[in-house]
């Protein structure tokens, strides 16, 4: 008879968000981003707890006063600080720009993208995720790309999206350092809560 219990585990769990930096999102979509584009300074690129890939902190001046804006961006693979990233419809093809997918070549890789026109990004969020454009279809403005996962998706070709690769948190560790598993932990003698009985 082998007896498992559910020993630790607590009913009332509080997700610990204290020092997250906030939702990383595209920007507002208005009317810089619809006609031209709109230039920003990437400041820091930031780690945010509970999630692998990086942040990046981006100002972009004011469209109508004396002020900076500062936006979340989840960070490609490239990104570096003072980097200036464009976004809008008349954007370059380069890595950390964002643009409309209508406006990208086919086999080009995006990542962040949206869904629905201005919902500012909700497909290829996760370290490391990237999905592909494979075609194009102007007669009804619609833009099929292949996502992580393999399949293939029809999106509206006004969505926006950003050009390249998630980035990747890498944790540096030594090889020759393992973590120590404490002998006390494995006896059976030290677990009353898990045992089992064998009969001869």
């Amino acid at each position: 008879i082998i007896r498992g219990q559910r020993k630790g585990k607590s009913t009332c769990y509080r997700a610990h968000t204290t020092h997250r930096v906030g939702a990383p999102k595209l920007r507002v979509l208005d009317f810089a981003e619809r006609q031209g584009y709109i230039k920003g300074v990437v400041r820091e690129i930031i780690h945010d707890p509970g999630r692998g890939a990086p942040v990046a902190r981006v100002a972009f001046r004011h469209p109508y006063r004396f002020q900076t804006v500062k936006e979340n961006f989840i960070a490609v693979e490239g990104l570096y600080t003072g980097q200036a990233v464009f976004c809008g419809r008349k954007a370059q093809l380069a890595i950390g720009n964002t643009m409309p997918v209508g406006n990208l070549p086919e086999g080009a890789v995006i990542s962040n993208i949206e869904n629905q026109p201005g919902d500012r990004g909700q497909l290829a969020r996760a370290s490391g995720a990237y999905a592909v454009i494979v075609s194009h279809n102007p007669d009804t403005g619609r833009t099929r790309v292949r996502l992580p996962s393999g399949g293939k998706k029809s999106i509206s070709s006004d969505s926006r999206a950003t050009v390249g690769v998630i980035g990747v948190v890498v944790v540096t560790r030594s090889p020759c350092s393992r973590p120590v598993t404490r002998t006390s932990s494995t006896k059976l003698s030290a677990r009353p809560g898990l045992w089992c009985v064998v009969w001869p």
